[in-house]
């Protein structure tokens, strides 16, 4: 994309001197006439380019503009290149570990060492993912339209956004965009978002608040939960909430207090463990419980 190559430009000429418009256009696999287009609109910019004709010639930037580059560290530069590296675990594609190839020449020493920080980003729905992640990225930059249909728990709908952020959280994606049916900003996961399409139609940007990502604003409706939990359950509760999670008991199970935000989280949740947990409170899931279990040895009946 063209904003990546002009970022590429400018990340080239802070770290060298003079680069020539041919170099530029071998390094990004373009012209050199789009090259000498691209130094004209980073002119209209602001940034202060030159060029200089001849032996030893080339474009540089004004020295005066230039920043520091100990700003950034050659840690710094890692950690950068760690999290570019993530966005292209998720979208299956190398586009943006080639942008920073590009941006940190071969001869440079700036960015050394063996990389330390491995993240991956990406999940069992990769495939599919991607695809949405890419035209809803496009939708968002040409201010088009999307429509999806989406599953929820009270059942599947078509809906139509205007789509602002995408947004990674809980270890999952989701869009958040004015939802045209319910007049409001909304919340939406990309997993449970089917045909996802992009309208030709364009919508004017409203003033739009930043989402609130908080477990309250998105789980609503607290839960205090008690339960009993075996030893054998004890790896699995301090994965996931750390080894100060539950309290052993005489007979070495594990007493477990916590607040819950999501009533079908926690069933689900609870279920995972199977007989390695009795929940004593509230009441009320107690009873939930009890009925689901009802119905699976309806299921399961005749093979017991």
């Amino acid at each position: 994309m063209k904003i990546d190559r002009l970022i590429g430009i400018v990340a080239i000429l802070l770290q060298q001197d003079t680069v020539t418009a041919p170099e530029l256009a071998e390094r990004f696999e373009v012209s050199r006439r789009t090259i000498n287009r691209d130094i004209e609109c980073l002119c209209r910019a602001g940034i202060p380019m030159y060029t200089r004709q001849g032996v030893n010639g080339g474009i540089s930037i004004m020295d005066n503009y230039k920043i520091d580059r100990t700003l950034l560290t050659s840690r710094d530069m890692q950690e950068i290149l760690a999290g570019l590296r993530s966005l292209d675990s998720v979208s299956g594609s190398r586009h943006y570990g080639q942008l920073m190839e590009k941006l940190c020449p071969g001869s440079s020493s700036f960015v050394r060492g063996r990389d330390s920080v491995l993240i991956d980003l990406s999940s069992w729905y990769r495939d599919s993912l991607a695809c949405k992640i890419e035209r809803i990225q496009s939708a968002i930059e040409e201010k088009n339209y999307i429509t999806f249909m989406y599953y929820a728990p009270k059942g599947e709908s078509c809906r139509t956004i205007e789509p602002y952020f995408l947004v990674f959280r809980w270890s999952n994606w989701y869009v958040w965009g004015w939802c045209t049916e319910r007049k409001d900003f909304r919340l939406f996961k990309l997993n449970r978002m089917d045909q996802v399409s992009a309208a030709e139609h364009s919508f004017e940007e409203r003033n739009v608040p930043m989402p609130d990502m908080s477990d309250e604003k998105v789980f609503s409706g607290g839960i205090s939960v008690k339960a009993l939990f075996t030893a054998e359950a004890k790896w699995r509760l301090v994965e996931e909430f750390g080894p100060h999670c539950f309290e052993v008991q005489e007979d070495g199970g594990l007493l477990f207090c916590r607040e819950f935000t999501n009533k079908e989280y926690l069933i689900s949740w609870i279920l995972a463990f199977g007989d390695q947990v009795e929940l004593l409170e509230p009441e009320t899931m107690r009873e939930e419980l009890r009925h689901i279990a009802s119905n699976m040895i309806e299921i399961y009946g005749e093979d017991v």
